[in-house]
Protein backbone atom coordinates (compact mmCIF):
# COMPACT_ATOMS: atom_id res chain seq x y z
CA UNK A 1 0.00 0.00 0.00
CA UNK A 2 2.55 2.28 1.27
CA UNK A 3 4.71 2.11 -2.62
CA UNK A 4 0.95 2.27 -4.43
CA UNK A 5 0.66 5.61 -2.48
CA UNK A 6 3.83 7.17 -3.31
CA UNK A 7 3.50 6.02 -6.97
CA UNK A 8 -0.41 7.57 -6.74
CA UNK A 9 1.39 10.88 -5.40
CA UNK A 10 3.62 11.01 -8.18
CA UNK A 11 1.04 10.44 -10.75
CA UNK A 12 -0.53 13.28 -8.72
CA UNK A 13 2.13 15.92 -9.22
CA UNK A 14 2.31 14.86 -13.23
CA UNK A 15 -1.49 14.68 -13.63
CA UNK A 16 -1.66 18.31 -11.92
CA UNK A 17 1.40 19.91 -14.18
CA UNK A 18 -0.66 18.45 -17.10
CA UNK A 19 -3.65 20.40 -15.95
CA UNK A 20 -1.68 23.37 -15.87
CA UNK A 21 -0.08 23.57 -19.19
CA UNK A 22 -3.67 22.39 -20.82
CA UNK A 23 -5.18 25.13 -18.64
CA UNK A 24 -2.85 28.06 -20.10
CA UNK A 25 -3.73 26.44 -23.67
CA UNK A 26 -7.29 26.62 -23.20
CA UNK A 27 -7.32 30.40 -22.14
CA UNK A 28 -4.46 31.82 -24.54
CA UNK A 29 -7.06 29.88 -27.33
CA UNK A 30 -10.27 30.92 -25.70
CA UNK A 31 -11.71 27.88 -27.07
CA UNK A 32 -13.11 25.82 -24.39
CA UNK A 33 -14.48 26.72 -20.81
CA UNK A 34 -14.96 24.45 -18.43
CA UNK A 35 -18.76 23.91 -16.92
CA UNK A 36 -17.58 21.59 -13.70
CA UNK A 37 -14.57 21.55 -11.59
CA UNK A 38 -13.47 19.65 -9.10
CA UNK A 39 -14.08 22.00 -6.55
CA UNK A 40 -18.00 21.49 -6.89
CA UNK A 41 -17.27 17.87 -5.16
CA UNK A 42 -17.39 17.09 -1.90
CA UNK A 43 -16.93 13.52 0.12
CA UNK A 44 -16.15 12.13 3.02
CA UNK A 45 -13.71 9.08 2.99
CA UNK A 46 -12.77 7.18 6.75
CA UNK A 47 -9.28 5.99 5.31
CA UNK A 48 -6.79 7.90 4.53
CA UNK A 49 -5.58 5.83 1.30
CA UNK A 50 -8.99 5.83 -0.05
CA UNK A 51 -8.86 9.85 0.24
CA UNK A 52 -5.68 9.72 -1.45
CA UNK A 53 -7.09 7.62 -4.56
CA UNK A 54 -10.48 10.00 -4.33
CA UNK A 55 -8.11 12.78 -5.31
CA UNK A 56 -6.02 11.46 -8.02
CA UNK A 57 -9.23 10.04 -8.93
CA UNK A 58 -10.79 13.96 -10.02
CA UNK A 59 -7.64 14.74 -11.38
CA UNK A 60 -7.55 11.97 -13.87
CA UNK A 61 -10.87 12.45 -14.72
CA UNK A 62 -11.18 15.80 -15.24
CA UNK A 63 -8.05 15.32 -17.74
CA UNK A 64 -9.43 12.61 -19.44
CA UNK A 65 -12.84 15.03 -20.15
CA UNK A 66 -10.94 17.93 -20.91
CA UNK A 67 -9.15 16.26 -23.33
CA UNK A 68 -12.20 14.64 -25.03
CA UNK A 69 -14.29 18.19 -25.27
CA UNK A 70 -10.79 19.53 -26.46
CA UNK A 71 -11.11 16.89 -29.24
CA UNK A 72 -14.92 17.29 -29.96
CA UNK A 73 -14.10 21.23 -30.55
CA UNK A 74 -17.05 22.03 -28.06
CA UNK A 75 -17.15 25.01 -26.86
CA UNK A 76 -18.87 25.52 -22.88
CA UNK A 77 -19.77 29.00 -20.83
CA UNK A 78 -18.79 28.83 -17.52
CA UNK A 79 -15.24 29.85 -16.62
CA UNK A 80 -12.76 27.32 -14.98
CA UNK A 81 -11.22 27.34 -12.13
CA UNK A 82 -7.97 24.52 -12.31
CA UNK A 83 -5.38 23.29 -11.20
CA UNK A 84 -7.05 22.26 -7.90
CA UNK A 85 -5.06 24.21 -5.08
CA UNK A 86 -7.16 23.04 -2.33
CA UNK A 87 -8.38 19.55 -1.57
CA UNK A 88 -10.43 20.26 2.23
CA UNK A 89 -13.63 18.91 0.70
CA UNK A 90 -12.65 15.73 0.33
CA UNK A 91 -12.60 15.22 3.55
CA UNK A 92 -10.91 11.86 6.10
CA UNK A 93 -13.47 11.31 8.09
CA UNK A 94 -16.33 9.08 9.42
CA UNK A 95 -19.55 9.64 7.75
CA UNK A 96 -22.10 9.02 10.55
CA UNK A 97 -20.34 10.88 12.94
CA UNK A 98 -19.45 13.81 11.23
CA UNK A 99 -22.16 16.38 10.59
CA UNK A 100 -22.27 16.80 6.69
CA UNK A 101 -23.73 20.60 6.87
CA UNK A 102 -19.74 21.42 8.18
CA UNK A 103 -18.72 20.35 5.17
CA UNK A 104 -21.24 21.68 2.74
CA UNK A 105 -24.60 23.46 3.35
CA UNK A 106 -27.38 21.65 2.04
CA UNK A 107 -28.66 24.60 0.16
CA UNK A 108 -25.48 24.29 -2.05
CA UNK A 109 -25.86 20.58 -2.42
CA UNK A 110 -27.34 19.46 -5.34
CA UNK A 111 -26.94 15.52 -5.36
CA UNK A 112 -25.71 12.57 -2.93
CA UNK A 113 -24.15 9.68 -4.56
CA UNK A 114 -22.72 6.91 -2.05
CA UNK A 115 -21.45 3.02 -1.99
CA UNK A 116 -21.33 3.14 1.35
CA UNK A 117 -20.26 -0.25 3.52
CA UNK A 118 -21.87 -3.51 3.71
CA UNK A 119 -22.17 -5.12 6.95
CA UNK A 120 -24.99 -7.01 8.12
CA UNK A 121 -27.15 -6.43 11.32
CA UNK A 122 -25.42 -9.15 13.03
CA UNK A 123 -21.91 -8.69 11.93
CA UNK A 124 -20.83 -5.39 12.65
CA UNK A 125 -18.60 -4.41 15.13
CA UNK A 126 -19.31 -2.97 18.56
CA UNK A 127 -18.78 0.57 17.59
CA UNK A 128 -20.21 0.01 14.33
CA UNK A 129 -23.72 -1.07 16.09
CA UNK A 130 -23.16 1.82 18.91
CA UNK A 131 -23.33 4.06 15.67
CA UNK A 132 -26.26 2.74 14.26
CA UNK A 133 -27.96 2.42 17.58
CA UNK A 134 -27.53 5.87 17.84
CA UNK A 135 -28.21 7.45 14.87
CA UNK A 136 -31.51 5.24 15.21
CA UNK A 137 -32.10 5.57 19.01
CA UNK A 138 -35.76 6.57 18.70
CA UNK A 139 -36.92 3.97 16.38
CA UNK A 140 -38.49 0.13 17.44
CA UNK A 141 -36.54 -2.88 16.64
CA UNK A 142 -33.81 -0.54 15.20
CA UNK A 143 -31.06 -3.40 16.24
CA UNK A 144 -32.10 -5.06 13.45
CA UNK A 145 -30.83 -2.57 11.01
CA UNK A 146 -28.18 -3.39 8.70
CA UNK A 147 -25.02 -0.61 8.70
CA UNK A 148 -25.87 1.22 5.64
CA UNK A 149 -29.21 2.25 6.79
CA UNK A 150 -27.41 4.91 8.81
CA UNK A 151 -26.40 6.99 5.86
CA UNK A 152 -30.11 6.84 4.39
CA UNK A 153 -31.51 8.64 8.09
CA UNK A 154 -28.64 10.94 8.23
CA UNK A 155 -28.89 12.04 4.14
CA UNK A 156 -32.60 12.20 4.46
CA UNK A 157 -32.02 14.57 7.50
CA UNK A 158 -29.63 16.56 5.31
CA UNK A 159 -31.94 16.58 2.75
CA UNK A 160 -34.65 18.13 4.57
CA UNK A 161 -36.26 21.15 3.35
CA UNK A 162 -34.09 21.12 -0.19
CA UNK A 163 -34.48 19.49 -3.83
CA UNK A 164 -31.50 17.23 -3.56
CA UNK A 165 -31.31 13.65 -4.86
CA UNK A 166 -29.76 10.81 -3.19
CA UNK A 167 -28.80 7.74 -4.94
CA UNK A 168 -26.70 5.48 -2.47
CA UNK A 169 -25.64 1.65 -3.67
CA UNK A 170 -27.12 -0.71 -0.71
CA UNK A 171 -27.53 -4.41 -0.16
CA UNK A 172 -30.54 -5.82 -1.24
CA UNK A 173 -31.76 -6.31 2.64
CA UNK A 174 -32.95 -3.25 2.63
CA UNK A 175 -36.37 -3.95 1.19
CA UNK A 176 -36.26 -7.47 2.45
CA UNK A 177 -38.13 -8.73 5.88
CA UNK A 178 -38.30 -7.00 8.58
CA UNK A 179 -35.63 -4.35 7.63
CA UNK A 180 -37.95 -3.23 5.32
CA UNK A 181 -40.97 -2.06 8.31
CA UNK A 182 -38.51 -0.18 10.25
CA UNK A 183 -36.50 1.88 7.14
CA UNK A 184 -38.53 2.54 4.81
CA UNK A 185 -41.85 3.16 7.11
CA UNK A 186 -39.86 6.13 9.09
CA UNK A 187 -38.52 7.43 5.43
CA UNK A 188 -42.07 7.81 3.79
CA UNK A 189 -43.87 9.43 6.75
CA UNK A 190 -41.34 11.86 6.82
CA UNK A 191 -41.81 12.67 3.08
CA UNK A 192 -38.94 10.60 1.28
CA UNK A 193 -40.05 9.10 -2.02
CA UNK A 194 -38.60 6.50 -3.87
CA UNK A 195 -37.67 8.10 -7.43
CA UNK A 196 -35.74 5.77 -8.85
CA UNK A 197 -34.20 2.39 -8.26
CA UNK A 198 -32.26 -0.40 -9.76
CA UNK A 199 -33.63 -4.33 -8.54
CA UNK A 200 -30.98 -6.83 -7.04
CA UNK A 201 -28.05 -7.18 -9.19
CA UNK A 202 -24.39 -9.20 -7.99
CA UNK A 203 -21.45 -6.74 -7.80
CA UNK A 204 -18.79 -8.92 -8.29
CA UNK A 205 -15.56 -8.61 -6.58
CA UNK A 206 -12.18 -8.18 -7.82
CA UNK A 207 -10.57 -9.87 -5.76
CA UNK A 208 -9.23 -13.12 -5.88
CA UNK A 209 -11.72 -14.42 -3.17
CA UNK A 210 -14.85 -13.86 -5.57
CA UNK A 211 -17.25 -13.15 -2.80
CA UNK A 212 -20.64 -11.62 -3.82
CA UNK A 213 -22.62 -8.64 -2.58
CA UNK A 214 -26.36 -8.70 -3.82
CA UNK A 215 -26.71 -4.90 -4.12
CA UNK A 216 -29.70 -2.33 -5.21
CA UNK A 217 -29.42 1.60 -6.48
CA UNK A 218 -32.04 3.91 -4.77
CA UNK A 219 -32.53 6.94 -5.70
CA UNK A 220 -34.76 9.31 -3.39
CA UNK A 221 -35.44 12.74 -2.66
CA UNK A 222 -38.32 14.74 -0.61
CA UNK A 223 -39.42 16.29 -4.23
CA UNK A 224 -41.57 13.22 -5.97
CA UNK A 225 -40.55 12.69 -9.82
CA UNK A 226 -43.71 11.50 -11.94
CA UNK A 227 -42.34 9.45 -13.86
CA UNK A 228 -39.87 6.79 -12.02
CA UNK A 229 -37.63 4.21 -13.56
CA UNK A 230 -37.67 1.06 -12.57
CA UNK A 231 -34.73 -1.14 -14.14
CA UNK A 232 -34.81 -5.01 -13.65
CA UNK A 233 -31.73 -7.53 -12.97
CA UNK A 234 -31.44 -8.12 -16.69
CA UNK A 235 -31.11 -4.53 -17.63
CA UNK A 236 -34.60 -3.34 -18.54
CA UNK A 237 -36.14 0.22 -17.71
CA UNK A 238 -39.83 0.19 -17.03
CA UNK A 239 -41.56 3.36 -16.21
CA UNK A 240 -44.28 4.05 -13.07
CA UNK A 241 -45.97 6.79 -11.29
CA UNK A 242 -45.21 4.94 -8.09
CA UNK A 243 -42.15 2.84 -6.65
CA UNK A 244 -42.90 1.08 -3.09
CA UNK A 245 -40.66 -0.42 0.32
CA UNK A 246 -40.40 -3.44 -2.06
CA UNK A 247 -38.80 -1.97 -5.59
CA UNK A 248 -42.22 -2.66 -6.97
CA UNK A 249 -44.55 -0.09 -9.28
CA UNK A 250 -47.55 -0.06 -6.87
CA UNK A 251 -48.31 1.34 -3.16
CA UNK A 252 -48.21 -1.45 -0.80
CA UNK A 253 -48.77 -2.01 3.02
CA UNK A 254 -46.18 -2.67 5.05
CA UNK A 255 -45.72 -6.26 6.19
CA UNK A 256 -44.91 -6.46 9.99
CA UNK A 257 -43.65 -9.17 11.57
CA UNK A 258 -46.48 -11.30 13.19
CA UNK A 259 -46.50 -14.01 15.98
CA UNK A 260 -49.78 -15.70 14.57
CA UNK A 261 -51.49 -16.22 11.15
CA UNK A 262 -53.43 -13.55 10.22
CA UNK A 263 -55.73 -16.12 8.67
CA UNK A 264 -57.14 -19.23 9.80
CA UNK A 265 -54.40 -21.46 9.09
CA UNK A 266 -52.99 -24.53 9.92
CA UNK A 267 -50.15 -24.04 13.09
CA UNK A 268 -46.21 -23.17 12.16
CA UNK A 269 -43.25 -23.67 14.27
CA UNK A 270 -39.47 -24.07 14.29
CA UNK A 271 -37.83 -27.24 14.25
CA UNK A 272 -36.10 -28.90 16.99
CA UNK A 273 -32.62 -27.23 18.22
CA UNK A 274 -30.75 -29.68 20.56
CA UNK A 275 -27.62 -27.23 21.38
CA UNK A 276 -26.02 -30.51 22.20
CA UNK A 277 -22.14 -29.92 20.60
CA UNK A 278 -23.06 -33.01 17.69
CA UNK A 279 -23.16 -35.70 20.55
CA UNK A 280 -26.70 -37.04 19.24
CA UNK A 281 -25.98 -36.33 15.30
CA UNK A 282 -24.61 -39.62 13.68
CA UNK A 283 -23.66 -40.18 9.82
CA UNK A 284 -25.04 -43.57 8.81
CA UNK A 285 -22.64 -45.74 9.75
CA UNK A 286 -21.65 -43.57 12.83
CA UNK A 287 -25.11 -44.89 14.21
CA UNK A 288 -24.76 -48.27 12.75
CA UNK A 289 -21.33 -48.75 15.17
CA UNK A 290 -22.94 -47.03 17.84
CA UNK A 291 -26.17 -49.74 17.37
CA UNK A 292 -23.32 -52.91 17.38
CA UNK A 293 -22.24 -51.95 20.49
CA UNK A 294 -24.95 -50.72 22.02
CA UNK A 295 -28.30 -52.95 20.35
CA UNK A 296 -30.91 -51.75 22.91
CA UNK A 297 -30.31 -47.80 21.57
CA UNK A 298 -31.49 -48.60 18.30
CA UNK A 299 -35.24 -47.78 18.79
CA UNK A 300 -33.86 -44.30 19.76
CA UNK A 301 -32.89 -43.53 16.67
CA UNK A 302 -34.76 -41.26 14.47
CA UNK A 303 -34.02 -39.86 10.52
CA UNK A 304 -32.65 -36.24 11.15
CA UNK A 305 -33.48 -33.39 8.96
CA UNK A 306 -31.79 -30.37 8.61
CA UNK A 307 -32.76 -27.99 4.76
CA UNK A 308 -29.65 -29.55 3.46
CA UNK A 309 -30.60 -32.73 4.55
CA UNK A 310 -34.19 -32.66 3.07
CA UNK A 311 -33.14 -31.14 -0.26
CA UNK A 312 -30.46 -33.24 -0.93
CA UNK A 313 -30.85 -36.53 0.11
CA UNK A 314 -28.28 -36.91 2.69
CA UNK A 315 -28.60 -39.16 5.81
CA UNK A 316 -28.36 -38.18 9.21
CA UNK A 317 -29.50 -39.74 12.27
CA UNK A 318 -30.39 -38.09 15.95
CA UNK A 319 -30.76 -39.99 19.17
CA UNK A 320 -33.67 -38.84 21.49
CA UNK A 321 -33.45 -39.87 24.62
CA UNK A 322 -35.58 -37.35 25.87
CA UNK A 323 -38.41 -39.61 26.45
CA UNK A 324 -35.95 -42.80 28.15
CA UNK A 325 -36.24 -43.07 31.76
CA UNK A 326 -33.20 -42.99 33.54
CA UNK A 327 -33.39 -46.27 34.44
CA UNK A 328 -32.82 -47.34 30.96
CA UNK A 329 -30.15 -44.70 30.10
CA UNK A 330 -28.23 -46.29 32.93
CA UNK A 331 -28.30 -49.84 31.69
CA UNK A 332 -26.93 -48.31 28.01
CA UNK A 333 -23.36 -47.12 29.47
CA UNK A 334 -22.43 -45.59 25.49
CA UNK A 335 -26.04 -43.61 25.67
CA UNK A 336 -25.27 -42.07 29.09
CA UNK A 337 -22.10 -41.12 27.97
CA UNK A 338 -23.15 -38.88 25.16
CA UNK A 339 -25.99 -37.23 27.99
CA UNK A 340 -22.62 -36.59 30.03
CA UNK A 341 -20.74 -34.80 27.24
CA UNK A 342 -23.85 -32.54 26.38
CA UNK A 343 -24.00 -31.52 29.82
CA UNK A 344 -20.69 -30.73 29.72
CA UNK A 345 -20.81 -28.96 26.76
CA UNK A 346 -23.91 -26.72 27.76
CA UNK A 347 -21.92 -26.01 31.20
CA UNK A 348 -18.90 -24.64 29.48
CA UNK A 349 -21.20 -22.50 27.06
CA UNK A 350 -20.50 -18.37 27.82
CA UNK A 351 -24.44 -18.45 27.25
CA UNK A 352 -26.41 -18.54 30.89
CA UNK A 353 -29.68 -19.67 29.29
CA UNK A 354 -27.57 -22.55 27.94
CA UNK A 355 -26.06 -23.46 31.02
CA UNK A 356 -29.37 -23.88 32.20
CA UNK A 357 -29.99 -26.34 30.08
CA UNK A 358 -27.07 -28.50 31.30
CA UNK A 359 -29.94 -29.50 34.22
CA UNK A 360 -31.61 -31.26 31.16
CA UNK A 361 -29.20 -32.92 29.28
CA UNK A 362 -31.48 -35.79 27.60
CA UNK A 363 -34.39 -32.25 26.38
CA UNK A 364 -33.33 -30.33 23.71
CA UNK A 365 -33.34 -26.47 23.80
CA UNK A 366 -36.41 -26.43 21.41
CA UNK A 367 -38.60 -29.35 20.51
CA UNK A 368 -41.07 -30.04 18.26
CA UNK A 369 -42.19 -33.09 17.01
CA UNK A 370 -45.54 -33.51 15.86
CA UNK A 371 -47.60 -36.48 17.04
CA UNK A 372 -49.25 -37.05 13.79
CA UNK A 373 -48.32 -37.61 10.38
CA UNK A 374 -49.92 -35.12 8.73
CA UNK A 375 -47.25 -32.40 8.81
CA UNK A 376 -44.93 -30.78 6.36
CA UNK A 377 -41.66 -29.41 6.54
CA UNK A 378 -40.36 -26.20 4.58
CA UNK A 379 -36.84 -25.20 4.30
CA UNK A 380 -35.97 -22.30 6.08
CA UNK A 381 -33.21 -21.68 3.47
CA UNK A 382 -34.14 -22.19 -0.48
CA UNK A 383 -31.97 -21.29 -3.52
CA UNK A 384 -33.33 -18.77 -5.55
CA UNK A 385 -32.86 -20.76 -8.67
CA UNK A 386 -35.99 -22.13 -8.00
CA UNK A 387 -39.60 -21.05 -9.00
CA UNK A 388 -41.09 -23.35 -5.74
CA UNK A 389 -39.57 -23.97 -2.66
CA UNK A 390 -39.57 -27.26 -2.19
CA UNK A 391 -42.20 -28.89 0.45
CA UNK A 392 -42.39 -32.52 1.94
CA UNK A 393 -44.52 -34.10 4.15
CA UNK A 394 -42.96 -35.51 6.97
CA UNK A 395 -43.64 -38.95 9.61
CA UNK A 396 -43.81 -39.05 13.51
CA UNK A 397 -40.15 -40.93 12.82
CA UNK A 398 -38.88 -37.85 11.48
CA UNK A 399 -36.76 -34.90 13.39
CA UNK A 400 -36.46 -32.33 11.68
CA UNK A 401 -34.10 -29.37 12.95
CA UNK A 402 -34.57 -25.73 13.60
CA UNK A 403 -33.14 -25.15 10.07
CA UNK A 404 -36.58 -25.56 8.94
CA UNK A 405 -40.09 -25.16 9.76
CA UNK A 406 -43.08 -27.69 10.37
CA UNK A 407 -46.72 -26.75 9.45
CA UNK A 408 -48.88 -29.50 11.81
CA UNK A 409 -52.47 -30.72 11.19
CA UNK A 410 -51.74 -30.00 7.50
CA UNK A 411 -53.53 -32.01 4.68
CA UNK A 412 -53.04 -32.29 0.59
CA UNK A 413 -54.93 -29.20 -0.07
CA UNK A 414 -53.33 -26.83 2.63
CA UNK A 415 -50.02 -28.46 0.82
CA UNK A 416 -51.24 -27.43 -2.79
CA UNK A 417 -51.68 -23.91 -1.78
CA UNK A 418 -48.16 -23.36 -0.22
CA UNK A 419 -46.61 -24.86 -2.85
CA UNK A 420 -48.43 -22.56 -5.08
CA UNK A 421 -47.01 -19.58 -7.36
CA UNK A 422 -48.99 -17.40 -5.83
CA UNK A 423 -47.25 -18.24 -2.27
CA UNK A 424 -44.08 -18.29 -3.75
CA UNK A 425 -44.51 -14.84 -5.29
CA UNK A 426 -45.53 -13.52 -1.79
CA UNK A 427 -42.25 -15.18 0.00
CA UNK A 428 -40.20 -13.85 -2.58
CA UNK A 429 -41.51 -10.58 -2.10
CA UNK A 430 -41.37 -9.99 1.27
CA UNK A 431 -39.13 -12.45 2.69
CA UNK A 432 -35.45 -11.65 3.67
CA UNK A 433 -32.38 -13.40 2.38
CA UNK A 434 -29.54 -15.47 3.11
CA UNK A 435 -27.00 -13.59 0.65
CA UNK A 436 -29.38 -14.71 -2.31
CA UNK A 437 -31.33 -17.12 -1.23
CA UNK A 438 -34.79 -17.54 -0.04
CA UNK A 439 -35.24 -17.25 3.94
CA UNK A 440 -38.58 -18.62 4.66
CA UNK A 441 -40.00 -16.77 7.85
CA UNK A 442 -43.33 -18.00 10.24
CA UNK A 443 -43.47 -14.62 11.51
CA UNK A 444 -43.07 -12.38 8.50
CA UNK A 445 -43.85 -14.59 5.64
CA UNK A 446 -46.26 -17.25 6.91
CA UNK A 447 -48.04 -15.77 9.19
CA UNK A 448 -48.77 -12.80 6.93
CA UNK A 449 -50.49 -14.92 4.42
CA UNK A 450 -54.16 -14.69 3.67
CA UNK A 451 -55.96 -17.81 2.84
CA UNK A 452 -59.57 -18.18 1.42
CA UNK A 453 -62.23 -19.57 2.29
CA UNK A 454 -62.92 -22.15 -0.53
CA UNK A 455 -65.76 -23.94 -1.89
CA UNK A 456 -65.87 -28.24 -1.29
CA UNK A 457 -65.62 -28.55 -4.68
CA UNK A 458 -62.10 -25.91 -4.73
CA UNK A 459 -60.43 -27.53 -2.36
CA UNK A 460 -60.93 -30.99 -4.01
CA UNK A 461 -59.62 -29.49 -6.81
CA UNK A 462 -56.58 -28.23 -5.16
CA UNK A 463 -56.63 -31.54 -3.49
CA UNK A 464 -56.24 -33.34 -6.43
CA UNK A 465 -53.79 -31.00 -8.22
CA UNK A 466 -51.69 -31.32 -4.96
CA UNK A 467 -51.55 -34.74 -5.04
CA UNK A 468 -50.17 -34.85 -8.69
CA UNK A 469 -47.34 -32.87 -7.89
CA UNK A 470 -46.37 -35.49 -4.97
CA UNK A 471 -47.20 -38.55 -7.48
CA UNK A 472 -44.93 -36.73 -9.81
CA UNK A 473 -42.05 -36.65 -7.61
CA UNK A 474 -42.85 -40.37 -6.73
CA UNK A 475 -41.70 -41.15 -10.05
CA UNK A 476 -37.82 -40.11 -9.64
CA UNK A 477 -37.58 -41.80 -6.28
CA UNK A 478 -34.00 -41.72 -6.60
CA UNK A 479 -33.59 -37.77 -7.46
CA UNK A 480 -33.26 -35.21 -4.68
CA UNK A 481 -35.66 -32.82 -3.90
CA UNK A 482 -32.73 -30.00 -4.77
CA UNK A 483 -32.25 -31.79 -8.44
CA UNK A 484 -36.34 -32.42 -9.24
CA UNK A 485 -36.80 -28.32 -8.81
CA UNK A 486 -33.50 -27.22 -10.30
CA UNK A 487 -35.22 -25.12 -13.00
CA UNK A 488 -33.12 -26.20 -15.74
CA UNK A 489 -33.40 -30.06 -14.60
CA UNK A 490 -36.78 -29.95 -13.71
CA UNK A 491 -38.99 -33.17 -14.99
CA UNK A 492 -42.07 -32.05 -17.38
CA UNK A 493 -44.67 -34.22 -15.37
CA UNK A 494 -43.56 -32.25 -12.45
CA UNK A 495 -43.80 -28.88 -14.00
CA UNK A 496 -46.84 -29.96 -15.89
CA UNK A 497 -48.35 -31.12 -12.11
CA UNK A 498 -46.87 -27.31 -10.58
CA UNK A 499 -48.72 -25.37 -13.83
CA UNK A 500 -51.60 -27.26 -13.04
CA UNK A 501 -51.75 -26.70 -9.46
CA UNK A 502 -50.87 -22.92 -9.46
CA UNK A 503 -53.95 -22.57 -12.28
CA UNK A 504 -56.14 -24.35 -9.79
CA UNK A 505 -55.06 -21.61 -6.73
CA UNK A 506 -55.07 -18.35 -9.04
CA UNK A 507 -58.43 -19.43 -9.50
CA UNK A 508 -59.54 -19.24 -6.19
CA UNK A 509 -57.71 -15.63 -5.58
CA UNK A 510 -59.80 -14.52 -8.59
CA UNK A 511 -56.70 -14.35 -10.89
CA UNK A 512 -56.16 -15.40 -14.48
CA UNK A 513 -54.06 -18.58 -15.10
CA UNK A 514 -51.56 -15.62 -17.35
CA UNK A 515 -51.09 -13.17 -14.38
CA UNK A 516 -47.86 -12.01 -13.26
CA UNK A 517 -46.10 -12.44 -10.65
CA UNK A 518 -46.24 -8.71 -10.04
CA UNK A 519 -49.63 -9.18 -10.40
CA UNK A 520 -50.06 -11.63 -7.71
CA UNK A 521 -48.50 -9.89 -4.88
CA UNK A 522 -50.55 -6.79 -5.69
CA UNK A 523 -53.37 -8.87 -5.07
CA UNK A 524 -51.47 -10.65 -1.93
CA UNK A 525 -50.83 -6.81 -0.22
CA UNK A 526 -54.84 -5.67 -1.57
CA UNK A 527 -56.07 -9.08 0.46
CA UNK A 528 -53.39 -8.29 3.68
CA UNK A 529 -54.70 -4.37 3.61
CA UNK A 530 -58.40 -5.97 3.31
CA UNK A 531 -58.07 -7.94 6.37
CA UNK A 532 -56.08 -5.73 8.72
CA UNK A 533 -58.52 -2.87 7.88
CA UNK A 534 -61.50 -5.13 8.37
CA UNK A 535 -63.02 -3.54 5.10
CA UNK A 536 -62.83 -6.21 2.31
CA UNK A 537 -63.80 -4.66 -1.33
CA UNK A 538 -61.85 -7.18 -2.35
CA UNK A 539 -65.00 -9.87 -4.03
CA UNK A 540 -63.40 -12.63 -1.93
CA UNK A 541 -64.31 -14.74 1.20
CA UNK A 542 -61.30 -14.27 3.09
CA UNK A 543 -60.65 -16.61 6.38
Amino acid sequence: LTETYIELRKLENEVLSILSNKQAELFESEKLQIKVSLSQFYGIEINDFAVAVAKTALWIAEYQMLQETLNLGIVLSVETTLPLKNYDQILEANALRFDWKDLLAPKNCDYIIGNPPFVGARLMSKEQKSEILNIWKDTKNSGNLDYVTGWYKIAANYMLDTSIQASLVSTNSLCQGEQTVILWKYLFENGIKINNAYQTFIWNSESTDKAHVYCIIIQFSYIEQKNKCLIDKLNTKQYYPYINQYLLPFKAPFISSRTRPISVAPEIGIGNKPIDGGYYLFEEDEMKNFIKQEPNSEKYFKRWYGADEFLNNKTRYCLWLGDCSPNEIKTMPLCKDRVAKVKEYRLESKNEGTRKLALNPTRFHVENMPKEDNYFLIPCTSSENRIYIPIGFMTTDDICSNACLLVQKANTYHFGIMTSIIHMAWMRTVAGRLKSDYRYSKDIVYNNFVWINATEEQKEKITKTAQTILDARNLYPNDSLATLYDDILMPTELRKAHKANDKAVLALYGLSPNATESEMVARMFELYQAKVSGVNNTGLDLL
